[in-house]
């Protein structure tokens, strides 16, 4: 059975909002013990209407059409240029592999990470904060 434009937009949707509440269920797990702010583009898959955001996080939402903002989009170059550049995949198993693999590796390093998506205004938030 073929699938309407309709009932396409509201599959991706759906894949989209799970993917992101597993997303930030995972991150608030693994820096459990850290204040993680998520911050989000405001992307169809970005908001999820019943979003609980755990304790050790915040999410704060950019303006609309505004990747010059998005720290996110650094840490999508660097994983591009580190595992994907100039590299043939055997199968999307490989890919997977790969992606993941950097994900673990700028995780590793929360110095290179930070140097990478600690803009001006991201920093005097923690700075001036008062949770």
């Amino acid at each position: 059975m073929r699938r309407t434009v309709g009932q396409e937009v509201f599959r991706q949707a759906e894949r989209g909002r799970r993917l992101r509440l597993m997303l930030q269920d995972e991150v608030a797990q693994r820096h459990a013990d850290e204040f993680v702010l998520m911050v989000m583009d405001q992307a169809g898959w970005h908001l999820a209407g019943e979003l609980v955001v755990p304790q050790n996080m915040r999410s704060l939402m950019l303006p609309p059409c505004s990747p010059e903002l998005n720290p996110a989009e650094h840490l999508w170059e660097a994983i591009r240029e580190d595992c994907f550049a100039n590299h043939v995949f055997a199968d999307l198993d490989a890919v997977v592999s790969a992606f993941t693999t950097g994900l673990c590796d700028l995780e590793a390093d929360p110095c290179q990470t930070r140097s990478m998506t600690g803009f001006g205004w991201i920093n005097s938030i923690f700075s001036n904060a008062t949770w």
